[in-house]
C-alpha cells in the first residue's frame, strides 16, 4: 500500500513524524511519503522511525504555488532536504508565515476575538505557523465549534481574518523540486478544480504526476483525472493527505494506494534508482 501525501507536526499535521509513521504502519501502509507544507524538517525523524517498523518513507514536501491567479499545491517526492535552494525556501517561508500570522491575529482581535500569536505557537509547537494552527487555537478558546467553522467564518480565502500569502510561481515550485532531485506532482486537482489546460501548462513547466486518487476525490473525479494523466503522459499517484482526525477527520490512513509500476515511473522521472527513496532510507 503506497500513500504519497501526509503531514506531521512539522507543518499542520496532528502527530510527530515518528507517530505518523507508526500509525501508517498500523494501517497497513508499506510506503509513505512525508510531504509537509513548505518544510522538510520532519523527514529525518520519519526516516529514523521507519528503520524499526518495516515501512519505507519517501522524502517529500508540499509547496503552495500559483499558476497564474489560481492556487495549486505541488508535491515533491524523493527530494534531498539538504539541497540549498529547497532548504533556503523553507527558511524564507518560516519568516513569511510569522509575519502573516501577526497580521491575521491582529485582524481577529479587531473582530473581538482576543487571540495572539503566542496562542497559535502553543498549538503549533516548532512547526511552521499555518492557518490550521490558528483555527485550532480558536477551537481551544471555544470561539468556534471546530476547525471547519473557523475557516468558514474567519480564515478561509476572502474571510475577515484572511491575509494574502507569499506567492510562489508554479514553475518556480517545480524547479525547486527538480533541483532537489525530486519529481513534482500536482496535489488534489479536483479540490482546486484544475482542468486540462491547467495540467497542460504545469506539464510544460516540468510536472511529472497528478494526484488522481485523493481522499477528497469521488470516483468520477478519479476517473476524470486518471484519463487526463494518461492523455498528457503524467504519472497517476495516490495520497490520503492525512493530517490527523482533529484536523481532517474525513481523511484516514490506509484508504488509498497506487500501482507499483506508476510509483516506479515517478521515481524514474526523479532520476532515482529503483531502491532510492530520496534522502535517507525507510
Amino acid at each position: 500500500m503506497i500513500d504519497l501525501h501526509s503531514h506531521t507536526l512539522s507543518s499542520d499535521g496532528e502527530f510527530s513524524p515518528a507517530e505518523l509513521v507508526a500509525r501508517a504502519t498500523a494501517a497497513g501502509i508499506t510506503t509513505l511519503a512525508v510531504t509537509d507544507h513548505d518544510t522538510v524538517a520532519g523527514i529525518p525523524d520519519a526516516v529514523e522511525a521507519a528503520r524499526h517498523l518495516g515501512i519505507s518513507v519517501v522524502s517529500g514536501i508540499e509547496l503552495s504555488a500559483f499558476l497564474g491567479r489560481r492556487e495549486v499545491h505541488i508535491l515533491g517526492h524523493f527530494v534531498d532536504p539538504l539541497e540549498k535552494r529547497l532548504a533556503g525556501h523553507s527558511v524564507l517561508l518560516r519568516a513569511e508565515r510569522e509575519t502573516r500570522m501577526d497580521k491575521m491575529t491582529a485582524k481577529l482581535r479587531g473582530l473581538g476575538l482576543p487571540v495572539t500569536v503566542d496562542d497559535v505557537r502553543r498549538v503549533a509547537g516548532d512547526a511552521l505557523l499555518a492557518r490550521p494552527h490558528l483555527a485550532r487555537a480558536l477551537v481551544e478558546r471555544r470561539w468556534v465549534a471546530d476547525v471547519k467553522e473557523a475557516f468558514d467564518r474567519f480564515l478561509g480565502d476572502g474571510c475577515p481574518g484572511y491575509v494574502e500569502r507569499f506567492r510562489l510561481d508554479s514553475g518556480d515550485a517545480i524547479a525547486l523540486i527538480r533541483g532537489a532531485k525530486g519529481s513534482a506532482t500536482v496535489a488534489h486537482p479536483g479540490v482546486t478544480k484544475l482542468e486540462r489546460p491547467d495540467l497542460e501548462a504545469l506539464a510544460r513547466q516540468g510536472l511529472a504526476g497528478v494526484e488522481v486518487t485523493h481522499s477528497d476525490h469521488n470516483p468520477s473525479l478519479r476517473e476524470k483525472y486518471l484519463g487526463l494523466a494518461r492523455e498528457l503522459g503524467l504519472v497517476p499517484t495516490a495520497g490520503s493527505d492525512y493530517h490527523g482526525p482533529e484536523v481532517t477527520p474525513n481523511r484516514r490512513l490506509g484508504t488509498v494506494t497506487m500501482d507499483v509500476r506508476d510509483f516506479a515511473e515517478l521515481k524514474r522521472r526523479a532520476g532515482r534508482a529503483p531502491t532510492d527513496l530520496g534522502w535517507g532510507t525507510g
